[in-house]
């Protein structure tokens, strides 16, 4: 199989399960958690693909797939030409250097005890890149980089505040100079105006170095503000896939328009005016999850054969040639327009990311 040379991740069909056993001394598996189950996906250099969903429905495991930290179940990934997907152990390493993470939790991802110098130095020393003064000085210059004071590399994390610790894994990931940058929830722990300082941040480096990155977040307007391609996630699946404004103005996926519905809005009548689509019930259990399409149980349209048959994720007629949805029924355009009107006109500015 020939790939874009303009791709830098494949994902074909990938699945994640995590077994659950039971037994204290012979182990049997009962159960499995089906955490991803038949994702496709494409990410070309130099974009950033957002993933957005409620919680649990796959994307964080999505990501440490991608990234090497979870082996899949089943499938392919593809980075930069190389099948990572049976690379165990030492095989990883050069890929590491091509991939980061920033994590979500600014407190919680930085070692207390350890000075930031050592924090951010650490990639040099694990692949033997860098020591001593050459060491600490790309150290200052990444401390630099990302908006921190050089003079500061003795400190420890708690002499920083958590704009400036999600800053410190942003440098600590930028070290080998990786091609892809996987961003979980990075600024879902900070305040609205750091918030916006960390995105924009992150935005200039992405110009700045070329990067690549996949984006999660619950929050719909930061992922509409930094992503060129957003994928709706829903217990495992893919539910739509398009580009970011084509989803946003017109999303067919009877869940998208759901997210939509909830998304915060700055204007308080334009709130008001706006019509919430309520879902009933609750999210199914990933251990077992419904037959068919997987959002029939809470769909407002669906048919009984949503039950038995389950959708494919492709273009349907009448959307742009890279707008995917998986529906039987999607949403016609007109009706989600006339009933999002209001949230989309909010969601295109920029009212919950002020400027920094």
């Amino acid at each position: 199989m020939t790939q874009d040379a303009d791709v830098l991740v494949q994902i074909d069909d990938v699945y994640k399960h995590f077994p659950i056993k039971q037994g204290i001394i012979f182990k049997r598996e009962v159960a499995r958690v089906h955490a991803v189950d038949g994702v496709s996906l494409q990410i070309r250099r130099g974009e950033t693909v957002g993933i957005v969903g409620e919680s649990g429905c796959g994307k964080s495991t999505l990501a440490r797939c991608i990234t090497g930290l979870h082996p899949i179940t089943k499938g392919r990934i593809v980075f930069d030409g190389q099948d990572i997907s049976r690379m165990r152990g030492n095989q990883l390493k050069p890929f590491r250097r091509d991939v980061q993470m920033i994590f979500q939790d600014p407190y919680g991802s930085l070692n207390p005890r350890r000075r930031v110098g050592a924090i951010i130095g650490d990639p040099f020393d694990i692949h033997g890149i860098a020591s001593g003064a050459d060491r600490k000085k790309r150290v200052q210059e990444l401390m630099e980089l990302v908006g921190l004071n050089p003079e500061h590399y003795n400190r420890f994390p708690a002499e920083f505040s958590g704009g400036q610790r999600q800053r410190i894994g942003i440098a600590r990931a930028l070290a080998l100079k990786p091609k892809l940058i996987v961003c979980d929830e990075p600024v879902s722990a900070l305040d609205v105006s750091i918030q916006a300082q960390v995105i924009n941040l992150l935005k200039d480096l992405q110009e700045e170095l070329g990067l690549t990155y996949v984006f999660i977040a619950h929050d719909l307007s930061v992922v509409r503000y930094v992503s060129d391609r957003v994928a709706v996630m829903y217990l495992g699946k893919i539910a739509e896939y398009a580009e970011g404004e084509d989803l946003y103005e017109k999303p067919r996926h009877p869940y998208t328009n759901a997210l939509l519905s909830a998304a915060s809005i700055a204007d308080p009548d334009a709130a008001e005016r706006r019509e919430r689509i309520v879902l009933t019930g609750d999210v199914p259990s990933p251990i077992r999850p419904p037959s068919g399409c997987r959002f029939h149980p809470r769909c407002p349209k669906a048919q009984e054969n949503c039950i038995e048959l389950e959708p494919e994720l492709i273009v349907r007629d009448g959307d742009a040639a890279r707008h995917e949805t998986a529906c039987h029924y999607p949403v016609d355009p007109a009706e989600s327009l006339a009933t999002e009107h209001a949230a989309i006109e909010q969601l295109s500015t920029e009212p919950t990311l002020p400027s920094a």
